[in-house]
Formats: structure tokens, C-alpha cells, sequence
């Protein structure tokens, strides 16, 4: 078919070409080209059918004096005009619609219509419709001019898509950068799953989400967060690793979509989505270092399929979840070591304070039990200060047996003497502690002198009064800071110094916390404070300094002998 067109219809193909190419905003620029159509052909509706790639049919995306309910209009291939030309790849025009079985009318007083193929890669992707309300309304030139402006509409389409799908991946990047610093800002597990969750569910069309790890056995998947979904879903039962298509998830270590979970065979609750009104699913498996342990998964309340963009996206959400999972895992079991050195340090300082009540009550005991037997308290039988004298002696008796019971126990508090090499047991500190300091916003310091020699102590004391101080420190940082741990050779032996800048000690609290070790400056915590420091310290033969100035921080000075 030749395309000889006049100088008018030149001018106006190239108006319109223009005006279509003038915007990148997919519905508007769908919207321009059955505008445009309309008016170069001088039609009275017209509309663009766009085949969807996941129910094959033909959906009207845009339309010009058209009812509202025309876009709920669909056509199989080969249905209709629109059908006809989508599977014959070839134009149509009638001239009288009434006389041809094909037609399906979307409009009653439509006369003639007019459609035309749109090809992208060789391949029928829409039909672009105009009709009138007379008959003959189209001549062969019209037909020319939309088969030209179709082809021109191909070009805008392909542009207008290509600028979707690159604003859609920048929108992706953008949230996946968003949830990354929401998930990885928490510290605690469960506060974290409900991040992923919740961060997942905001991705583009999604209606719900869920988030499951294996169960300590590692044969069944629990749902262990979850965001939109309903009672039948939060309470479905675990899933075996072996036989659910979640299970194969995590067994190959692959994302996985499904069409329609409430029709496919694989998905083993199809009852549960049919009434929570999920249909499509994409699942992630959760892995880190090589091991799978969960699936994050997203549902839809449509069919879809999911791009590559998407997929890819909700694959790096859960790696990003994975470390931020097992980071929070290892947050809660330092927590845990912490909790537990707390109280290995507590029963230390039980030892060294038995050890002072043995000293302090032994001593005027032995003088009540010589003077209780220098005054010979034999009565007369039937005296009853008889019954009072041996009650007396009994208790006395009982007294000096806690008393032994007492040093008995302070023994098992003495120092084990061996070779310490302190900056390997202040690294291994640091190590336990970075998440508490991190969370805290403190930043840790450390100088060590070099060629430092060991000492002579016991390392488990020595890192229970060190772990003592660096705890101390970050409560007086509440609003973050910088502590500062140096060690250095002095002419006696080793001295580590700890230097916060938190909120510093009064002279009042330097003085009572080392009067006593059940004495506190604090308003929390058990009352030992820089007490086993101290004793830790003299039991090792050496000594603390503290220097401190309210607002300023505070420098504590922990000296060994060699």
C-alpha cells in the first residue's frame, strides 16, 4: 500500500507524532495516542488494546468517548474486531458493522470502525480502534494514516516502557536502600522480622507478607512474622522442609514464583489463600554464610508475574535480612555472655567479700568464746541460767561453723596466679562488647605500648574488673561518646588506664564507691561498682586511681606489679 498523503495530512501525522512523543508518563502518553487517533481520522471514539502477557487477553488501557465500563472489556486473541486483527497481524476496516459476526459492539451507535496492528519486536502487542457513528465512515487514506500513526505509537510505547521499567528499578533501589537501613538499625530479633516484614510489604503490589525460619529441629518452617495477613493465615500450621514448595526454597537455596497459589498443586494450603485473597506468590530463601534457614515471601491480591527487577529485589531484601538476623541473633547471645559474666563477677565478688566478713567477724568471735570460757558458767541442776549458759555455747559453736563455711568459699575467690597478656584479654573485650558500645554510639580507642610484658594474675578476675570498668563507662555515656583504653609499662609493672568523656563522678561518688561493696552511687545495678575493681586490684597486689570532674569524664588507672 503506497503512503502518498497530502501536504495538510503530512503536517497534521507530524503534529500528532509530535504531541505523543512530548510526554514519558505511560497512561498519558497511552491516552494522547487514541486522542490523536480520534482527530486525525475525525472519528467519534476510538481505544487502545494492550495484550497482557500473563492472561493473553486483550484489555482496553485507554480510551476516547467510550463509556466508563468499556475498560472492563476484554477479548481473547481472535475475539471481536480488535481479536480478529491482534491474531491476523493484519488491519481491518467496515464499513457496516452490523453485517460482520465479528463484531462486538462497545458502543450502540457505532457505524464503521477502523483497527490496526501495533508490532513491537515483530510480534502483535496492540490494536489501536476508531469507529464512527455513520457508515463508510474511514477511507482507504485514513486507514494509511493510522497504520502510520501506529507505527509511530509502537515507537512511543516502546520509550514510555522502557522509562517504567527504569523509574520502577530506581523506586526498587530506592526502598531497597530505605528497608536495609530500617532492618539493620535494629539490634533485637524480633524487631527485626517485624521490620523485614513490614519493609517487604511496601514493595509495589504487594497485599501481604511473611517472613519463616526453620524451627531448632530444621525440619519444619514457622511463621515467624508477618504483615497483612489474616487469622487463617497467622495460624496455619509449620510447613515440612521436605514436602512444601517453600521447603524447596530453602532446600535449593533459589527464589521461586507461583502463578496462582489458591490452583497450584505445590502450594499445600491453597484453601488458606483462597480465603485471605492472596493469588500470586514470589518466595526468597533467607542464607547466610552458605546456610538457608527461612523465606521471605510476598503475595499479591491479583495474578501477576513477577520481573526479574522485582525478583532480584526481594532476593537482596532477604540477604539483607539474613545478616540483619543473624547480626540481632549475635546482639542477644553477647547480651547473653554479658548477662552471664555479670554474674560470674558478682559470685567473684561474693568470694572476696566473704573473705572480709570471715576476717571481720572471726577475730571479736574468738574473743566472746575465750571470755565465755574464762567466766565458768557451771549452775547449780535446776538453775535455769544452766539452759541459757549451753544455748549461749551452741550459738557461739554454730557462729565460728559459718564463719568456716565462709572462708571455705573465699578460698575458691583467690586469684590463680599464671602469665596475662593483657592486650589479648582487652581485644577479646572489645570484641564481646562492640554491639553494646556500637548500639550506644561510642567509639573504642585503643593503645597498647609495644613490647608489653606480661603480668602475673588471674585472667578470669582481671577481665571481670576490666569488663567491670568498660561497662561503667558506657552507663556514664548514655548519649554516646569516646572511651579510650591505653596500656603502658610503668617502673612497677603494667598500668591500664580507661578514659571516658560521659558525665564524670562527683567527690562525694569517688569516695563512697570504694567504701564498701555494698555501697552505691548508682540507681540501678547490684551495688558492686569500682568495689571489686578494687579488690580485685589489692588481691593482685596492686592498685586503682580515679580522676573524674562532673561533665568532663572520668579516668580510672588500674595498676599491676609484676
Amino acid at each position: 500500500m503506497s503512503r502518498s498523503f497530502t501536504p495538510e495530512q503530512l503536517q497534521r501525522l507530524y503534529e500528532v507524532s509530535r504531541a505523543i512523543h512530548a510526554t514519558l508518563e505511560s497512561e498519558e502518553a497511552l491516552q494522547l495516542i487514541v486522542r490523536e487517533a480520534v482527530s486525525l481520522v475525525e472519528a467519534t471514539s476510538g481505544s487502545l488494546a494492550l495484550v497482557n502477557p500473563t492472561t493473553g487477553l486483550l484489555e482496553i488501557v485507554a480510551s476516547e468517548g467510550l463509556p466508563e465500563n468499556a475498560s472492563a472489556l476484554s477479548l481473547r486473541i481472535n475475539e471481536g474486531i480488535t481479536g480478529w486483527v491482534a491474531h491476523h497481524g493484519e488491519p481491518l476496516r467496515l464499513g457496516d458493522v452490523s453485517q460482520d459476526e465479528r463484531y462486538i459492539s462497545a458502543r450502540a451507535e457505532v457505524r464503521s470502525e477502523l483497527a490496526v496492528p501495533l508490532f513491537i519486536e515483530d510480534t502483535v502487542r496492540a490494536v489501536l480502534n476508531v469507529d464512527a457513528e455513520t457508515d463508510d465512515a474511514f477511507s482507504e487514506t485514513d486507514q494509511q494514516l493510522l497504520e502510520e500513526l501506529a507505527r509511530h505509537a509502537t515507537q512511543v510505547i516502546v520509550n514510555t516502557w522502557q522509562y517504567e521499567q527504569h523509574r520502577q528499578r530506581a523506586e526498587l533501589l530506592r526502598s531497597l536502600v530505605s528497608v536495609g537501613q530500617t532492618i539493620n538499625s535494629n539490634l533485637h530479633v524480633d524487631e527485626v522480622l517485624e521490620s523485614v516484614t513490614r519493609e517487604a510489604a511496601g514493595l509495589n503490589r504487594v497485599k501481604m507478607c511473611s517472613l519463616q525460619l526453620l524451627d531448632p529441629s530444621g525440619e519444619w518452617l514457622e511463621v515467624r512474622a508477618q504483615f497483612g495477613a489474616g487469622t487463617d493465615y497467622q495460624q496455619r500450621p509449620p510447613l515440612s522442609v521436605v514436602e512444601s514448595l517453600m521447603g524447596s526454597v530453602v532446600r535449593r537455596r533459589k527464589p521461586m514464583q507461583v502463578l496462582n497459589v489458591q490452583t497450584s498443586a505445590q502450594y499445600q494450603h491453597p484453601e488458606t489463600a483462597r480465603r485471605e485473597g492472596l493469588v500470586s506468590l514470589l518466595c526468597a530463601p533467607l542464607v547466610f554464610s552458605g546456610q538457608s534457614f527461612g523465606t521471605l515471601s510476598v503475595y499479591t491480591e491479583s495474578r501477576h508475574v513477577f520481573s526479574n527487577e522485582e525478583v532480584h529485589t526481594l532476593s537482596a531484601l532477604a540477604e539483607l535480612s539474613a545478616v540483619a538476623i543473624e547480626k540481632a541473633r549475635l546482639y542477644e547471645r553477647t547480651v547473653d555472655v554479658e548477662e552471664q559474666l555479670r554474674r560470674n563477677e558478682q559470685l567473684s565478688a561474693l568470694g572476696l567479700l566473704a573473705a572480709e566478713v570471715a576476717h571481720e567477724i572471726r577475730n571479736p568471735l574468738t574473743v566472746m568464746k575465750m571470755l565465755y570460757h574464762s567466766m565458768e558458767l557451771d549452775f547449780a541442776e535446776g538453775d535455769p541460767r544452766a539452759e541459757d549458759a549451753r544455748v549461749l555455747g551452741e550459738k557461739m559453736n554454730h557462729l565460728d561453723h559459718i564463719v568456716d563455711n565462709i572462708v571455705k568459699f573465699a578460698r575458691n575467690a583467690e586469684p590463680q596466679m599464671a602469665l596475662v597478656d593483657l592486650p589479648g584479654l582487652l581485644d577479646d573485650l572489645a570484641l564481646l562488647t562492640r554491639h553494646k558500645l556500637q548500639h550506644q554510639q561510642i567509639h573504642l580507642e585503643r593503645e597498647d605500648a609495644p613490647d608489653l610484658p606480661p603480668v602475673k594474675g588471674d585472667a578470669t578476675q582481671l577481665s571481670q574488673a576490666f569488663l567491670n570498668l568498660i561497662l561503667n563507662a558506657a552507663e556514664a555515656m548514655q548519649q554516646g561518646g569516646t572511651l579510650q583504653i591505653i596500656t603502658k609499662a610503668t617502673e612497677q609493672g603494667v598500668a591500664v588506664t580507661f578514659t571516658d568523656s560521659g558525665s564524670g563522678m562527683t567527690d562525694e561518688q569517688r569516695e563512697l564507691a570504694f567504701t564498701g561493696m555494698l555501697s552505691t552511687t548508682k540507681e540501678k545495678g547490684g551495688g558492686l561498682g569500682l568495689a571489686i575493681v578494687a579488690k580485685v586490684a589489692e588481691a593482685h597486689g596492686g592498685r586503682v586511681e580515679v580522676q573524674s570532674t562532673p561533665g568532663e569524664g572520668t579516668r580510672i588507672q588500674f595498676c599491676l606489679s609484676r
